[in-house]
């Protein structure tokens, strides 16, 4: 077991000018978590996700990635912890004039030197893993919006990255969709190992997959430690059983 945590956030604000969104946040994500980062709309989820993969820098502290302070390390080191990170943003972010294949292939392309047909063998793999097996040559035009999300899935884990950071998975999708990719997220942590850090709202994606979490509060700007999210909603902080019980006591 690695002597330090997989990613740990230490004194970390976030702020736009003089509007502070998040202070003092503290917290711990071990090697294999399905981590949570939860809370209402506007609380700071993204913002939070943001300064955890390096495209915005926070106001104050920092975060390390197996004991490394990503945000006070030569750019060529940022660059290096990156490639640690699968990241799939909201709506899956897929380039619309490229095929599913081409869209996994960019990471391979522009990280690796592989030769084009080990990429082709890699991205069809990833594609198989996400249930796309035979989509290669499809447009994310031509797919549902679940299928969609598997794809960016599938890019951010072109790389064989060791943390997968997964920003509102289950937005703007059916439930049993959603469930599938709740299903899907479960099976990649097992089968690849990989630590997930999960940004959200959705109530029955949190109840399902996390393991620990954390709760943003737009009231007071900071945090709520709350573990796992199972035991949250029976005996944490009253504000957090609130949320995870849609206010129903």
């Amino acid at each position: 077991m690695d002597a330090a945590p997989h990613i740990e956030v230490r004194d970390l604000a976030m702020a736009y000018g003089d509007f502070v969104v998040q202070r003092d946040l503290n917290f711990v994500v071990n090697k294999g978590d399905i981590f949570v980062i939860m809370g209402g709309n506007g609380c700071g989820k993204t913002t939070l996700m943001r300064a955890l993969i390096g495209l915005q820098r926070p106001a104050t502290g920092t975060v390390f990635y197996s004991g490394e302070d990503f945000w006070n390390v030569p750019l060529p080191d940022q660059e290096r912890l990156k490639r640690r990170l699968g990241v799939m943003f909201q709506g899956g972010a897929l380039w619309s004039s490229l095929t599913l294949a081409e869209n996994v292939a960019l990471p391979l392309t522009e990280y690796t030197g592989l030769p084009a047909g080990r990429i082709a063998e890699i991205v069809s793999f990833k594609l198989a893993l996400v249930g796309l097996a035979g989509f290669e040559e499809f447009y994310p035009s031509e797919l549902s919006g679940g299928m969609r999300k598997r794809a960016g899935l599938a890019r951010a884990m072109a790389l064989d990255p060791e943390i997968l950071v997964i920003d509102e998975p289950s937005s703007g999708l059916d439930p049993l969709t959603a469930r599938r990719l709740d299903d899907l997220i479960l099976e990649l942590r097992d089968s690849l190992g990989a630590t997930i850090v999960v940004v959200t709202h959705e109530l029955a994606s949190i109840l399902t997959i996390g393991n620990n979490s954390v709760f943003l509060d737009a009231d007071t700007h900071t945090m709520i430690a709350t573990g796992n999210p199972q035991e949250a909603i029976r005996s944490g902080d009253p504000k957090v059983r609130y949320f995870l019980s849609r206010g129903v006591t």
